[in-house]
């Protein structure tokens, strides 16, 4: 199971589970949409996972604590006081179920971290089908570096941002990207989905690794230059 589910103006909180197992939450902005999915698919919960402290991802956490209380929350230093009750300590957690592969993806904010399970790519607000988060530490270097460890995983990843940014991604992508056609061809199927109300995500890393310019630039100094155009397009 893999599922997005609606939340505030355009969040996605994930669900995934494999089959017959309890399902993984990942970012809780808030409770409504995800309680009513999960009593009306009648599922368990194993864990939730935080990727940083911003609220849209986290101001559901307490009261899907009431809710759940004997589900761990866990999530990086910066969410203890958003929710988490454990504090990850390296790059692996293991739950019952599952083992949860943890990437070091700071800039965003300086401890977010992106969870990589069963192939599939939790990545919050650092890496968006086309884009990627605002540098709001300032610290482009380390938001560079994080996106190219994800860069660094197998093109079949399955990559589920936080965000529906896709098609203001993409207008932005084809300013400065070389191969229009391929990026106008997905912009119609984006555009389709969303005049549909579906999502344009999740997406794959090979996918991304031709529309997405972020991923596409190799060095410092271009992503930087890439970041601070998009940061005022």
């Amino acid at each position: 199971m893999l599922v997005p589910i609606p939340a505030l103006n355009d969040n996605y909180i994930w669900l995934y589970g494999r089959e017959d197992l309890p399902v993984i939450v990942i970012d809780i902005p808030e409770t409504k949409n995800l309680l009513s999915f999960l009593t009306s698919n009648q599922l368990q919960v194993e864990a939730v996972l935080l990727t940083h402290h911003h609220a849209d991802h986290t101001a559901g956490a307490a009261e899907f604590k009431q809710h759940y209380p004997d589900i761990e929350i866990w999530g990086p230093e910066e969410t203890g006081s958003k929710g988490a009750t454990r504090i990850i300590v390296n790059n692996l957690i293991e739950t019952k179920h599952y083992q949860i592969q943890v990437v070091d993806t700071g800039g965003h904010t300086e401890q977010h971290v992106s969870y990589l399970v069963d192939g599939h790519l939790f990545c919050g607000d650092s890496l968006f089908s086309a884009g990627c988060g605002r540098v709001f530490t300032g610290n482009y270097q380390q938001m560079f570096e994080g996106l190219q460890r994800l860069k660094c995983l197998p093109d079949q990843t399955i990559v589920c941002p936080a965000h529906e940014y896709t098609l203001s991604n993409l207008y932005f992508a084809e300013t400065v990207l070389e191969d229009k056609l391929m990026l106008h061809n997905h912009l119609k199927k984006v555009e389709q989905l969303r005049r549909d109300n579906l999502p344009s995500v999740p997406t794959t890393l090979a996918l991304e690794k031709q529309i997405n310019p972020f991923l596409i630039t190799t060095d410092l100094a271009s992503f930087i230059a890439l970041r601070q155009a998009k940061d005022v397009f």
